[in-house]
């Protein structure tokens, strides 16, 4: 209401909003990462169903076959609240969201228990109004994702809200609509074992765009905003547009190739001059993600290119909780290719805001340093690397491996690797390891806007081995003729210094 009636720019969903409440009734779910929308989306189904016609004029459901009828809408949000502080609040929190819907539909809330309550509520609205009701839960599982380390507490808030839940079921009868937002959906037997008739459209490509911002969308309903930035300041459109994309754009929510941005980030671009910073990123630290995924030995270096099945998506057990899934539906990795023969998603980070502050997340578990070390390595390194100073930057590496902790640091030569890779990606260079050509493996590859890195790392073997097999394996043939300076980097790791031993670097014919 606050959008359409304060004249504020809005992207038009409700031509696919129409097409979800026209399909067949039932119970519909959908996992979209945080500060993506998911909250207007719950408000504007509220409004659809409240028949609120006058909040769409103009808009493409005001000319779509629709009747407008008022429906009684039962909201939930669980998005507020301190869960930590014990099952108490959430209680509370359930118990304030029925009592204002029962206000906002004059009725009296009826029945002892949480559980009870929501049912009659469900039912005499259904009574009152003559039309079925239509129930909207934003958050759902906002109260175990906040208590996901604290396993009793979170066993309570599961038991709570899989009591609640479960009497939609039991009012079906009663119900035109039903839908649940969420950033996971946890398996059938945590949750929603009562719910065996949820319609999952999380990876449907027909509400592939449902939230976020399209390209199209971009151009042409922030264009006022858009020439703003250009107005103040000295990029091209095309340089502006492309820095646009890479650092707020990229999220993919199903197989079909269709890219959305990131409405928060992107929103506070423009409400703050045109700044990139990290928005979204910074509204939230994976700490549990970034811990789950040192757990479960995940190899960071191939995070972006994670390669997942179907079936992976739907193991959301709370009590074996699996890194992928979850890093997918958190946002923290979308979906970059669709293999359509082996039904498989490609996983990959959706852009450089995500890509360079969960490497830093990670390196903070990883390899942790003092943060004046870090920002007195960032300036080093980067200017040494800019300007193909590679002695310099390999010393500046060092310095930074001399302040981790002696206990943290692993004799692996996938430790060194896995550090200088996060090092390397948070401070947002093109860094790419394990890298796949038809004569092997590079270690780790720098791509710069003038310069080429090609690293080969040994652990207690010397930098001369490293050259050799860069020549030896050719890797930096792909390269030739880029009209880059290429350069070939040996690195030796010393385990009993815990550090980098030496280095040999030459720069190779290009």
């Amino acid at each position: 209401m606050k959008i359409r009636e304060g004249g504020y720019a809005y992207a038009d969903k409700t031509a696919i909003i129409h097409g979800l409440i026209t399909g067949s009734e039932g119970a519909y779910f959908l996992s979209r990462p945080r500060r993506f929308g998911k909250s207007l989306l719950c408000s504007t189904l509220g409004a659809v169903f409240e028949g609120r016609r006058e909040l769409f004029s103009g808009l493409a459901i005001d000319s779509l076959e629709w009747g407008w009828k008022r429906h009684p809408v039962i909201r939930i949000d669980l998005n507020p609240g301190d869960y930590t502080r014990g099952i108490e609040v959430l209680e509370e929190n359930l118990r304030n969201n029925l009592e204002n819907s029962a206000i906002r539909l004059g009725l009296d809330l009826r029945g002892e228990i949480l559980s009870s309550r929501f049912f009659n509520l469900m039912h005499d609205a259904h009574q009152k109004y003559g039309e079925r009701a239509a129930v909207i839960i934003d958050e759902y599982d906002k109260p175990l994702l906040s208590t996901i380390d604290m396993k009793e507490l979170r066993e309570d808030m599961r038991k709570t809200l899989k009591g609640f839940y479960g009497v939609i079921k039991s009012a079906d009868p009663h119900l035109k609509f039903v839908f649940l937002t969420g950033v996971t959906k946890f398996s059938h037997v945590s949750i929603f074992s009562d719910l065996n008739h949820l319609a999952d459209l999380t990876l449907d490509p027909r509400y592939a765009d449902i939230c976020g911002i399209t390209q199209e969308e971009l151009e042409t309903v922030f264009e006022p905003e858009v020439e703003t930035v250009l107005n103040s300041g000295g990029k091209s459109r095309e340089e502006y547009m492309e820095k646009l994309r890479r650092f707020y754009n990229g999220y993919r929510f199903s197989k079909k190739p269709l890219k959305v941005y990131n409405p928060f980030g992107l929103l506070k671009h423009f409400d703050s001059s045109g700044e990139f910073l990290s928005y979204w990123y910074e509204t939230s630290t994976p700490t549990f993600l970034v811990k789950l995924i040192v757990e479960q030995k995940i190899n960071i270096v191939e995070l972006g290119d994670m390669r997942v099945g179907r079936e992976e998506f739907r193991k959301y057990d709370i009590e074996n909780m699996r890194a992928a899934p979850l890093l997918y539906q958190s946002g923290y990795l979308t979906i970059s290719d669709y293999d359509a023969d082996r039904d498989r998603f490609t996983l990959d980070y959706p852009n450089d805001e995500v890509r360079s502050c969960f490497a830093g997340s990670l390196l903070d578990l990883y390899a942790p340093v003092p943060e004046q070390v870090s920002l007195s390595v960032s300036v080093r390194l980067l200017d040494a690397l800019y300007d193909g100073e590679i002695d310099l930057a390999m010393d500046t590496l060092k310095r930074f491996f001399a302040a981790i902790p002696y206990d943290i640091i692993r004799e692996s030569e996938n430790y060194y690797q896995t550090a200088i890779h996060l090092i390397f990606t948070m401070f947002g260079l093109n860094c790419r390891s394990e890298v796949r050509i038809a004569a092997g493996r590079i270690d780790t590859l720098l791509e710069m806007k003038d310069f080429v890195y090609c690293f080969e790392f040994k652990l207690d073997k010397g930098a001369d081995e490293a050259l050799a097999q860069i020549d030896s394996k050719e890797y930096l043939l792909p390269w030739t003729g880029s009209g880059k300076t290429l350069f070939k980097v040996g690195v030796s790791f010393d385990p009993d210094k815990r550090n980098i031993g030496e280095w040999k670097a030459t720069e190779a014919s290009s």
